[in-house]
């Protein structure tokens, strides 16, 4: 990545804070991360489910694991009360598998966040992380792959359960920092992340992946393939 931040005129002067999504946005953490820890809890649970890469993109539209488990059990045949207690265990199974693997370092950064990050910091953007994973497994990757300090505010799904679209996470950030929401800017993904940060006030840029390229970012300020080569922020958003 290539963001020339090194000059406040690059920032739009109402950006303030840049509040970051987790999965899919700062880490490729889905397919060969999540799906894998999933796919191990069920193999562990002596269960017949294995999710391949097609399957487990179109089951992304949930959003939550735990729900996204629920809802696929139900639909397998598991009965409503049945399917509820079984995705909470393997739900708990694949969160630690999960975060075994991220310890590890097996769930790495997107190429050019690191680069991205620093720039921002130095610029002296506030920088935030609104994500519906559990922090569990959130804070450990965060601390493994960016500098202590790095995020002024840390809000997972450990502390808002509200998943998005909903936009409790967005509204929990803007509180913690003090700040409106027109003042911020959000990265996200997905469509849902989107709509999150739209229904919060914030504007919102999108660095889709393979999973949501496809998805309707109708609002964004700006949808982007990757993090990379923009004239600095401004580029981005522009």
């Amino acid at each position: 990545m290539s963001w020339n931040t090194s000059g406040s005129s690059d920032l739009p002067a109402w950006c303030s804070a840049v509040v970051f999504d987790v999965d899919g946005t700062l880490v490729d953490s889905e397919r060969d991360g999540h799906r894998i820890a999933f796919n191990d809890a069920f193999a562990a649970a002596g269960l017949p489910y294995r999710w391949d890469a097609e399957e487990y993109g179109r089951l992304l539209r949930v959003t939550g694991g735990r729900r996204r488990l629920t809802m696929f059990l139900e639909g397998r045949g598991h009965g409503v009360g049945e399917a509820a207690e079984l995705a909470a265990s393997l739900h708990a199974d694949k969160t630690a598998r999960f975060r075994d693997l991220v310890e590890s370092g097996g769930v790495p950064p997107r190429p050019g966040v690191r680069e991205l990050i620093g720039e921002l910091a130095t610029a002296g953007v506030t920088l935030a992380v609104a994500t519906t994973g559990t922090g569990e497994w959130v804070r450990p990757l965060l601390a493994r792959t960016f500098d202590p300090g790095t995020f002024a505010v840390v809000v997972t799904g450990t502390e808002v359960p509200e998943l998005k679209p909903d936009p409790a996470v967005y509204r929990e950030v803007l509180a913690r920092l003090d700040l409106p929401p027109g003042r911020a800017l959000a990265v996200e993904d997905s469509e849902n992340g989107l709509r999150a940060a739209l229904a919060a006030g914030l504007r919102c840029v999108v660095v889709t992946n393979d999973y949501t390229r496809n998805q309707d970012f109708t609002g964004a300020l700006a949808v982007h393939p990757e993090f990379s080569a923009h004239d600095g922020l401004a580029g981005l958003i522009g």
